[in-house]
């Protein structure tokens, strides 16, 4: 019984897709010497890599759509590989779970039925939340630095829908940048100019890793504090910022730590982890969003396989709207997904995590 990844593999820095392999693959080994699915059938994965190119990940949906076995197909990081991918997946209505891209197109597609669901953050949820926090520094004039893709214009859309009707906080300007941009100092000296107190900030790790040296290099009244959408947690953007980082006021946007799940939950996906992967500790998880929401939907998956007594894709697809309770290693949830309801977390989830010194993702107390 197959189930596929379908991630960013191969692209220079990024950690994102190995995290969430190995949170798919810790799940599966717990489930397998658990009893498998169905009565004693054993899952196993296979994976394929885009490298974040549209037209790669397109072409992999059509292939593994093709195979017989296969239950379900796992996404990576980037949300507009996936938004692209959507009208293939909805063709040959292959099960699609999300367990880190978080556009919110990509589970509010207009399919019927959806075959998309997801259990990460939403755009919609993280711009309100990201400006709220901002708000409650004081930060009330915003600048927001976004990516020139289906990903920025999302978070732009949330974030004008957030702030609609309210006088504060207030976005004094909004500056976008293109993929691989070897500088972003100019972008950010235009949100300084227009008035921004604070930098809101969508990007990956190496576009984020790039703003945050040329900011650390700027004098100190002029480093602005960024509050960042979770894509840089997703590759090395610790080594590429440097000491830089620690200069910097710097926080991210995370929906769980595994220093706040309680020792007794977690212990157990450590056991198995460290077996598989030399994971031991809560510091030993790369890109920890990625390894926990994988293997949480992938426990849930099989659940659902459980429930429809079959691997039809279909079936399985309906049995996802119903199972629970479930007792996560995130949290318990009472029913992760419904009818009309393809998102797992809510604003409840959300929380700012800071980077350590010696490159920890920590929470913000």
């Amino acid at each position: 019984m197959i189930l596929a990844l379908d991630g960013e593999f191969g692209l220079t820095n990024s950690t994102s897709a190995e995290a969430i392999e190995r949170g798919i693959l810790t799940a599966i080994d717990d489930i397998n010497r658990q009893g498998g699915v169905l009565g004693g059938r054993p899952l196993t994965l296979i994976t394929r890599e885009h490298r974040s190119i549209s037209a790669r990940g397109i072409k992999n949906i059509r292939e593994l759509a093709t195979i017989p076995e296969l239950v379900a197909v796992f996404g990576g990081r980037y949300s507009p590989v996936v938004i692209e991918e959507l009208p293939i997946l909805q063709q040959t209505r292959t099960l699609f779970l999300a367990p880190w891209s978080s556009a919110d197109g990509i589970i509010d597609n207009g399919m019927k039925p959806n075959y998309i669901f997801r259990l990460s953050l939403r755009d919609g949820l993280a711009m309100p939340f990201l400006l709220t926090r901002a708000a409650d520094r004081g930060l009330t004039r915003i600048g927001l630095l976004l990516t020139n893709t289906a990903w920025g214009r999302s978070n732009l859309e949330a974030a004008n829908r957030h702030l609609a009707g309210r006088d504060s906080p207030r976005i004094v300007a909004t500056a976008w940048y293109n993929w691989r941009d070897r500088s972003l100092i100019e972008k950010y000296e235009e949100l300084e100019a227009a008035g921004a107190q604070a930098i809101l900030l969508v990007a990956n790790d190496d576009e984020a890793a790039v703003l945050v040296r040329e900011v650390a290099a700027l004098p100190t009244g002029r480093r602005l504090p960024i509050l960042s959408h979770w894509g840089v947690t997703g590759g090395d953007f610790v080594g590429q910022a440097g000491p830089a980082l620690q200069n910097v006021d710097f926080t991210v946007i995370q929906t769980v730590s595994p220093f706040l799940i309680p020792p007794e939950r977690l212990a157990p996906v450590l056991e198995t982890a460290g077996r598989l992967f030399g994971i031991h500790r809560p510091e030993d998880i790369v890109s920890p969003v990625g390894f926990l929401h994988a293997y949480d939907l992938t426990r849930i998956l099989a659940l659902a396989i459980d429930r429809a007594g079959t691997t039809d894709r279909a079936a399985v697809r309906d049995a996802l709207e119903q199972v629970g309770p479930y007792r996560g290693v995130i949290r318990d949830f009472e029913r992760p997904f419904a009818p009309g309801r393809h998102e797992a977390l809510g604003p409840q989830d959300l929380l700012m995590a800071r980077f350590r010194a010696d490159g920890v993702l920590v929470p913000v107390e």
